[in-house]
């Protein structure tokens, strides 16, 4: 039989860990191809590339997957993939693993998450993993079973066309994990500021500052499974319709 074909990006850069991990996991699963930023691209979301031009290289780097690095974002990398280095549509993309967490508000400035979401938009099977560790040292092999036992279950269970998951890993040793939680995103927001300072030729500059305010207790929110030592999973989708509201807007609109 064939193998999966499996797409890997990421928004930290083809040669951060968390993405050599991931790679590392998935060529256990599949034929493995890596199409991934040159460079750091987090907090970019949904951006594209539109006014300046791309260039990709094939690099060598340990491992039987084939590597590709790509000077543009996260979702340039899973639409130049599809066009011009896959051979076929892949049975699967996965994006991570990130380096910090992408729960609750959080998804919508995830570069790691937009690529998932990308691959929706196309009618692939999806995932984008990240861990609660900032920290380029993180230790990303306590998750490994986890990791690959997702990736079968939605490679074995196909998704709904356009619903990628969107799955946050506790910085927890494997058995201090709890299990696997299966949520709705969190209500939560950053409270921004942005801190004003002077260059030494005399100029204001500022750097965005801030905390993270999650309002949401609930039991089946993300925040709160991640919080009591749970792996977080949450249906995500590109539609951003706020279907419940169409009747009473048709109705106003009269």
């Amino acid at each position: 039989m064939q193998k999966p074909l499996i797409l890997i990006t990421n928004d930290d850069g083809i040669t951060a860990p968390g993405i050599r991990n991931l790679v590392n996991f998935m060529n256990e699963i599949g034929d493995v191809v890596v199409v991934a930023p040159d460079s750091p691209q987090s907090g970019k979301g949904h951006a594209i590339t539109i006014n300046q031009t791309l260039t990709f290289e094939e690099i060598s780097l340990d491992g039987p997957q084939k590597d590709y690095s790509l000077s543009g974002t996260p979702v340039d990398c899973v639409k130049f993939a599809l066009d011009k280095i896959l051979p076929r549509k892949p049975d699967l993309v996965v994006s991570g693993i990130n380096h910090g967490a992408n729960s609750s508000i959080n998804v919508i400035y995830s570069g790691t998450m937009s690529a998932a979401v990308e691959a929706g938009v196309e009618g692939l099977q999806a995932i984008g993993f990240s861990l609660l560790d900032f920290s380029w040292d993180a230790d990303f092999s306590q998750a490994k079973e986890y990791i690959q036992n997702i990736a079968k279950k939605v490679l074995e269970n196909p998704l709904p066309k356009g619903v990628v998951l969107n799955v946050n890993i506790p910085k927890l040793l494997k058995d201090e994990i709890k299990g696997v939680k299966v949520c709705r995103q969190a209500h939560a927001k950053w409270e921004e500021n942005f801190d004003e300072r002077i260059n030494p030729h005399g100029k204001k500059y500022y750097w965005l500052t801030g905390y993270f305010n999650n309002m949401d207790t609930g039991d089946d929110a993300d925040e709160t499974a991640l919080a009591n030592g749970y792996i977080s999973i949450v249906p995500v989708k590109f539609d951003l319709t706020a279907h419940e509201e169409l009747e009473h807007l048709r109705k106003m609109m009269e």
